[in-house]
């Protein structure tokens, strides 16, 4: 049958990036409780295309990522990506891959355990000379506002906020344990369940642990760049915080980056 993508094309224009977005496919990603769990991810997969071919293959992408589907810890979606760019004979591929991760919580005093849902996202490039990785991970936190604890006769204002860690990953890591790292470092972390005794624990625990945005970005800073759950340090990372304020229109932000970022994805 003619083959019309791998046809010439005489506009020599080169294109960045072609392939498919928000392929939504079943996964299996690394858990540290229970060694891996099944989950759902959204999938954008990418090569570049050189000016003289007229398209490229997309099926490749899909049928690739079907064969990792199984087993896509950090190292493995870096594999599956250099086995697109074989497949396709590209300078440079590229994928993103956005998931719920699910992780088992207990309640602080009562011990009722729930299940909390946070969002995961990886990104990686390869090409010739190089490869990068990144894991992206939103951490929802409680923050009480020190302010207002210092100026109120009674009480102070809290709100949720939303920690977002993004790392490029040179060893593995547990995404727990960033997880547990940012809801330390906020005024506390979110639950599923929590009964009575546990509202009082999580209320005075964070009244007795005022953050705001700037504090816990500064804390999972220092977190992350003294981080001893892995081989390695983290060769670049950035960790930004959003708070959905409860007395302003407007949400209250902070952002901060370790190290240099040397790639462009």
């Amino acid at each position: 049958m003619v083959d019309i993508q791998n046809s010439i094309d005489t506009r020599e224009i080169p294109l960045e990036k072609v392939g498919v977005k928000n392929l939504q496919y079943p996964v299996k990603v690394l858990d540290k409780q229970n060694g891996s769990q099944q989950t759902t991810a959204n999938v954008d997969l990418f090569v570049n295309l050189p000016h003289n071919y007229k398209g490229t293959h997309m099926s490749r992408f899909v049928e690739i990522f079907h064969r990792y589907r199984q087993n896509l810890g950090m190292k493995q979606f870096l594999s599956m990506l250099r086995d697109i760019q074989s497949s396709l004979a590209a300078n440079r591929a590229f994928g993103t891959m956005t998931f719920p991760f699910f992780m088992q919580k207990t309640a602080p005093v009562t011990k009722a355990e729930s299940i909390m849902r946070y969002t995961c996202t990886y990104k990686g490039e390869v090409c010739a000379e190089s490869e990068h990785f990144f894991v992206s991970v939103q951490v929802p936190v409680t923050t009480l506002c020190p302010c207002s604890k210092a100026i109120s006769k009674y009480g102070a204002h809290n709100q949720r906020g939303l920690v977002t860690v993004c790392l490029e990953n040179t060893s593995l890591f547990w995404i727990e344990d960033i997880i547990e790292l940012v809801e330390q470092s906020s005024s506390g972390g979110l639950y599923s369940i929590l009964k009575r005794p546990d509202e009082k624990w999580v209320t005075e625990h964070a009244y007795e642990n005022p953050r705001f945005v700037e504090d816990v970005v500064r804390e999972v800073y220092l977190g992350l760049k003294n981080f001893q759950k892995c081989e390695k340090p983290f060769t670049w990372f950035s960790v930004e915080c959003e708070n959905f304020e409860s007395i302003h229109n407007h949400n209250a932000y902070a952002y901060v980056e370790g190290n240099s970022k040397n790639c462009n994805f």
